[in-house]
C-alpha cells in the first residue's frame, strides 16, 4: 500500500496528460534527482539519492484521470502532509 494516493480528473486527453506528466517528472528529476521511466501509460519513479532518497511511486495516466501513488521511506513519513500538499498543488496546476 502506498503512503500517498491521489487522483485528479482532467479533460486534457491522454496524450496531453502524458506530456504534462512527463514534463513534471523531468522537473522533479532536476529538482530532487528522481529516476523515472514510462511503463505503458504509467511513469514509475524512484529517488535513489538526495533528500528524497528511498521515495518511489507511480503516476498513471488515462483519458480522464491522473493517479499518483508514492511510497515514502520511514524517515520521510513525518513529512507526508507536506508532500501531499505539494503533489496536490502540482496536480491542480496541470
Amino acid at each position: 500500500m502506498a503512503t500517498i494516493e491521489m487522483e485528479k480528473r482532467h479533460a486534457l486527453g491522454k496524450d496531453e496528460a502524458r506530456k504534462k506528466a512527463e514534463d513534471l517528472a523531468d522537473r522533479m528529476k532536476e529538482k530532487i534527482g528522481i529516476e523515472w521511466a514510462w511503463s505503458g501509460d504509467t511513469i514509475k519513479f524512484e529517488a535513489k539519492s538526495g533528500a528524497a532518497k528511498g521515495a518511489k511511486g507511480t503516476v498513471a495516466v488515462t483519458d480522464s484521470l491522473i493517479r499518483v501513488e508514492v511510497d515514502l521511506p520511514f524517515m520521510l513519513r513525518p513529512l507526508k502532509g507536506m508532500v501531499e500538499s505539494k503533489i496536490k498543488e502540482k496536480l491542480d496546476a496541470i
